[in-house]
């Protein structure tokens, strides 16, 4: 018994030490950053590589071609809503960011594609989602690994940077905060909408609450021309709970015809029941 606990112990330190891994930390370390511009949410994702005696731009980075920007994976960037860069508009979404530095100004496109190793085996000019030239900010000291920020944060814009070496690039971008706040503006002035009311109606009427109030929600509810066959329902199950059998046999009417007109069987058969019902 012994043998057999002292072998079954042997094979799991063999195994453990087969499967296990030395843990070193990563030359270019991997870096997220999440930032709220205005109403938009922003998330950034890249690999920072270090200069390490190196010259970086014209050397180690060629100039006039197209760099990853930053090591290893595709440097990320997330917009949660539509944005504006250079009066081009790039669809919320993710997207791969390109380099083309020079001495005195820079490329940098947005790529449509964000899922390459580096950059894309074959380049596709129409995954390109957006192209603009910034100017070459120099610097008086280095920076030794490469850095991305967000910089100039306005409630309307912010600066999508790149530091590395001795020099500072910066790209900006604008997100629809008065389009997103203004729209909300407009739906909170003017008023609850009639679903908001029947869903508050709704509940009164379910959890035993005010009926009277549920009623009066609901008649806001069936306001206009033709409102909805199941707001009706609803109406006339709280008229007949407050007593208000004829109101309810009228409501239902009203619900019956729609449900008829909307091929609702379940509706039809509900109301002809509850009618029946209130007229004894």
């Amino acid at each position: 018994m012994l043998k057999k606990i002292f072998i079954f112990l042997l094979i799991i330190g063999i195994t453990s030490s087969v499967n296990a891994q030395i843990k070193t930390p990563q030359s270019s370390p991997f870096s997220k950053i999440e930032q709220v511009v205005g109403l938009t949410d922003v998330s950034l994702e890249y690999s920072r590589p270090a200069m390490r005696g190196r010259i970086i731009f014209g050397g180690l980075v060629p100039y006039g071609k197209i760099w990853r920007t930053g090591a290893n994976a595709n440097t990320k960037i997330t917009f949660g809503d539509n944005v504006m860069i250079d009066g081009q508009k790039l669809v919320k979404g993710t997207y791969a960011i390109y380099t083309i530095p020079n001495k005195t100004s820079w490329d940098i496109l947005f790529y449509s594609d964000a899922n390459n190793w580096g950059k894309p085996k074959t380049w596709d000019e129409s995954k390109v989602a957006a192209k603009t030239t910034v100017q070459v900010v120099p610097m008086e000291m280095n920076v030794d690994s490469f850095t991305m920020s967000f910089d100039d944060l306005t409630s309307g814009s912010a600066v999508l940077g790149l530091l590395w070496e001795n020099i500072y690039v910066g790209v900006k971008f604008e997100v629809p905060t008065d389009k997103i706040t203004s729209k909300s503006i407009e739906v909170i002035m003017n008023g609850p909408t009639s679903n908001d009311y029947y869903q508050a109606a709704t509940y009164y009427h379910t959890e035993g609450k005010d009926l009277k109030q549920a009623l009066a929600w609901m008649k806001k509810a069936t306001e206009g021309d033709n409102p909805e066959f199941w707001y009706l329902r609803r109406m006339s199950l709280i008229q007949a709970d407050l007593g208000d059998k004829i109101g309810a046999i009228k409501t239902a009417k009203q619900s019956l015809a729609g449900a008829e007109k909307a091929g609702n069987s379940d509706y039809v058969k509900m109301n002809n029941e509850s009618i029946a019902e209130w007229q004894q």
